[in-house]
């Protein structure tokens, strides 16, 4: 059944009848996979990935790189179980390379998200540097093209006459 997982992940609105259709299944099987894949812990949730641009809200995301020291016998479980109780924070990655973890984070404003890893996050304990980078536009995501290019954005225009 790793093909209804990855026809979940890519439309996570397709019916039972039809993912039974495209997987040559009965719904009721395909219904059950998905109730045994919910209750393993294997589907976590459901989510609309939304075009924010599109509305008028005021929205900021960055991306947090953090070296952090990593706890004897925890590792770096024990701060990145901290960082994710932040309401701002919406993901958090171990990485390879030249920081350790990987936040996600979002605001109404950049201000916002400065404020929160000023006086928040670079004061954990754990972290010894932080480097933030804004998002500016959000070109794809979650593998769903948002600004394909074909749409004037009125606001670019102001900065380019």
């Amino acid at each position: 059944m790793d093909r209804l997982l990855n026809l979940l992940d890519e439309n996570a609105r397709l019916s039972t009848e039809q993912l039974a259709v495209m997987l040559d299944k009965t719904p009721d099987k395909v219904a059950e996979a998905i109730a045994d894949y919910e209750k393993q812990g294997v589907i976590r949730g459901y989510k609309a990935l939304i075009n924010w641009e599109k509305i008028d809200e005021n929205k900021a995301s960055a991306l947090i790189e953090l070296r952090v020291s990593p706890k004897r016998d925890r590792g770096f479980d024990e701060i990145a179980n901290r960082i994710m109780q932040f309401d701002e924070v919406e993901s958090v990655y171990l990485m390879s390379g030249g920081y350790d973890l990987a936040v996600k984070v979002h605001g109404k404003s950049m201000q916002e998200i400065a404020m929160f890893v000023m006086r928040r996050l670079s004061t954990l304990d754990s972290v010894l540097s932080t480097a933030t980078h804004f998002i500016l536009t959000r070109y794809k995501d979650g593998g769903v093209i948002l600004n394909s290019g074909d749409e004037k954005d009125e606001r670019r225009s102001v900065l380019c006459d």
